[in-house]
């Protein structure tokens, strides 16, 4: 059987986001931060490594546990270690940037950037230092926070903060509480924080009367031992987005920098949280253009579609691009559990046109693969590789986990599969070559109080949460016995099936009339009780 690969593209108990692929001596290597599978908050591993030979995308091999949490000195205060990058040092070495923080983030923006050293991509990496100025102090200059790094012909650029709104609301000076919450959030007196928006801004950009921010993008040069700062920071956008190109798509995190065909394209996780922008430049710290979204977890956007209207539960995003053999990939993470807490890495094939312009694309279930995923006699797949998941009224997450009940995909310790399907939840997959396909089996049971995934933990619902109201409009007479299953390529039902199911797994076999091609795949359920979904097989002739 040919071997392929999909969406999530890593083995499906890893959940390693904020994805900085790289490649070096012939392999994209995968360097990202660790989740638990359905932990409570952010990144509760130590670093792992994944790689692939850059002429085969479909064998990633796991390279071993990178780096500690506990090889750092801010262990065990701070115990995560949240997004890193790596890059190859002027020497010849590589070095991971990073930050750590606490449960839900806490602390993760009054910190250093921490940096390690390996002498081989995967490493195992040894704790080297931190950021500093010549003096031996730390480096602390605007929000150390997701450090990206950049090799710019010898130079050393570290990329790094965070950015919310406080200082662009009218009332600023006169409410105390954004203060306030400002000098929480980042560990800063009032008059450090107050200081930056006295001052002229750093960024060559700025306007005349426009000024600083603790708060925004900025770039640091480091010295060639890859811990001394050689120039400045500054801000590479302005914090003041208003009647800029950003206003729409403003910064918020996951700083990353790549260099294409001589300009500089700056990827980075907008306020909207679920999408990945771009912005481009012919400078690496100045004169940055937005140009657009580049993928969002929830296809929002994507020929206008709305946010109400999104494809799955939708939540924090991060990640970059790479070029791999002359192809063109973004790297980004869906999440899971219903939650942000365990998000797992995909990818899509992107296209840069001829004048540096990224259409946004599609999030699918074939990711990596050389083409669409075979559907043919024998095919097995897990039901968890679904690009689309939504019962037309998905949340939006940001920093959360939620005890309410929608369709999300979930585990019991090695068995994975989509739970509480309810009545009109659509699961999709694109795309499937079909050939001459005349069944498709479901694995499917009843969703009862013997299988139901019950989360024990702490619920935590972030202020930017969205939960919608409304809900899918379903046609209550089309099962004739109560509940069925609709099968679709996107072009009218092609099979659909009554369904008695009982809470152990069994297969459903549908008789299915499809021409050989290539379509997405939707499974569509109605009925009043719950039910869960494992496994989709193909039967030919």
């Amino acid at each position: 059987m040919k071997r392929q690969v999909y969406n999530p593209f890593l083995p499906l108990h890893e959940y390693i986001p904020d994805g900085e692929p790289h490649v070096f001596e012939g392999r994209v290597y995968h360097f990202g931060s660790h989740d638990r599978e359905g932990g409570y908050t952010f990144c509760m591993e130590d670093y792992v490594v994944y790689s692939a030979p850059v002429e085969d995308l479909t064998d990633w091999r796991y390279e071993g546990v990178s780096y500690r949490a506990s090889q750092d000195p801010a262990y065990p205060e701070q115990k995560y270690m949240y997004a890193p990058d790596v890059v190859r040092g002027n020497d010849g070495k590589y070095y991971l940037y990073y930050c750590m923080g606490g449960d839900y983030g806490d602390g993760g923006y009054k910190g250093v950037i921490s940096v390690a050293v390996s002498d081989t991509p995967a490493g195992p990496y040894e704790y080297l230092g931190f950021v500093k100025y010549p003096d031996g102090s730390p480096m602390k200059k605007y929000i150390c926070f997701d450090p990206a790094a950049l090799n710019d012909n010898g130079t050393i650029r570290i990329y790094y903060g965070t950015q919310y709104d406080f200082e662009e609301r009218e009332d600023f000076l006169q409410n105390p509480k954004y203060i306030q919450e400002e000098i929480k959030m980042f560990g800063r007196t009032e008059d450090e924080i107050l200081d930056y928006t006295k001052q002229p801004s750093s960024c060559a950009d700025a306007g005349a009367g426009l000024c600083d921010s603790i708060m925004g993008p900025a770039m640091v040069v480091l010295h060639d031992d890859m811990l001394t700062v050689k120039e400045e920071p500054r801000l590479i956008i302005p914090y003041q987005v208003k009647g800029t190109s950003f206003e729409g798509h403003p910064f918020f995190e996951g700083s990353s920098m790549r260099k294409v065909r001589g300009k500089y394209y700056f990827v980075y996780s907008s306020w909207q949280n679920h999408e990945l922008c771009y912005a481009v430049s012919d400078y690496p710290d100045r004169g940055f253009v937005f140009c657009g979204t580049i993928v969002s977890n929830g296809d929002i956007g994507l020929e206008g579609r709305a946010e109400e209207d999104r494809l799955n539960m939708t939540g924090t995003t991060h990640g970059s691009i790479v070029e791999i053999n002359d192809n063109w990939y973004v790297f980004y993470h869906r999440l899971t559990h219903k939650s942000d807490y365990s998000r797992q890495a995909c990818a899509e094939k992107i296209h840069i046109d001829e004048n540096g312009s990224i259409k946004q694309v599609e999030i699918t279930s074939c990711g990596l693969n050389p083409g669409p995923l075979i559907a043919g006699q024998g095919y097995r797949y897990p039901a968890i590789i679904c690009c689309n998941l939504t019962n037309g009224h998905m949340p939006h997450g940001s920093n959360s986990i939620y005890s309410i009940e929608f369709p999300n995909v979930t585990n019991i310790g090695e068995d994975r599969f989509i739970a509480c399907i309810e009545d009109g939840t659509l699961i999709g997959y694109k795309y499937f070559d079909f050939k001459n396909v005349k069944s498709i089996s479901l694995e499917l049971r009843s969703e009862t109080e013997k299988n139901r995934v019950v989360y024990t933990g702490p619920i935590r619902l972030d202020e930017r949460c969205d939960i919608e109201d409304g809900r899918a409009t379903t046609d209550s007479n089309i099962c004739s016995d109560g509940a069925c299953i609709e099968i679709s390529c996107g072009n009218g039902v092609i099979g659909s099936i009554d369904l008695k199911v009982t809470d152990e797994w069994k297969d459903y076999d549908i008789p299915v009339r499809v021409s050989s091609g290539v379509y997405p795949l939707y499974v569509t359920y109605h009925g009043s009780e719950k039910i869960q979904l494992r496994s989709i097989e193909f039967y030919g002739q």
